[in-house]
């Protein structure tokens, strides 16, 4: 009987991460989760330190992000149909709020062709090309869908995710939250 429930677990884990195509053109980048727009806050005082964030961007600089200021760091892809659907509002998310460090991070991906997204939605903030970057997130709120977006607090902790696209909503009341603290 365990081995009937494992059995069908697993067909329905490998449903749910394949049932979402990306439009891309390789199996690897036609499957993926993508996510509802859940928002999921930390408490300050349970929160956990965020991985350090820097390496190569797509326009070829090192970048690295100095804790001291709230950031919001974007996890795409240019082949994902919900990153296209919500990188204007990060971009006008990022002009508007000048004193958050918005930070791209590319996962599998070409970077020729996430470079033209870039350009093409005139993205105001890097993006780190190296998505191993994401494992240094597994102990707090991993990126756990593309596109997923999480914020780093002052203090340079995990507060908070949203997995799926973001709203100008959404996003604009994490920030003014966290940045309030």
């Amino acid at each position: 009987m365990k081995s009937g429930i494992k059995a069908v677990a697993l067909i329905a884990t490998a449903l749910l991460l394949t049932s979402c195509g990306g439009g891309g053109t390789s199996s690897s980048q036609e499957s993926f989760v993508s996510g509802n727009g859940s928002v999921t806050f930390i408490k300050p005082e349970k929160r956990i330190e965020a991985p350090a964030l820097s390496g190569m961007t797509l326009s070829g600089t090192n970048y690295t992000y100095s804790v001291g200021k709230v950031a919001v760091v974007n996890v795409w892809a240019s082949w994902c149909s919900p990153c296209r659907a919500e990188a204007p509002t990060l971009a006008a998310l990022a002009n508007k709020y000048s004193d958050v460090a918005f930070i791209g991070i590319l996962t599998r991906d070409n970077p020729a062709t996430a470079e033209a997204f870039q350009r093409r939605f005139s993205l105001p903030y890097p993006t780190l090309i190296d998505d191993s970057l994401l494992i240094g997130f597994k102990g707090s709120l991993p990126a756990n869908a593309i596109p997923s977006t999480v914020l780093i607090d002052k203090s340079g902790k995990v507060a908070a995710r949203i997995s799926g696209v973001v709203t100008v909503a959404s996003l604009s009341d994490l920030i003014e939250r966290v940045s309030g603290e």
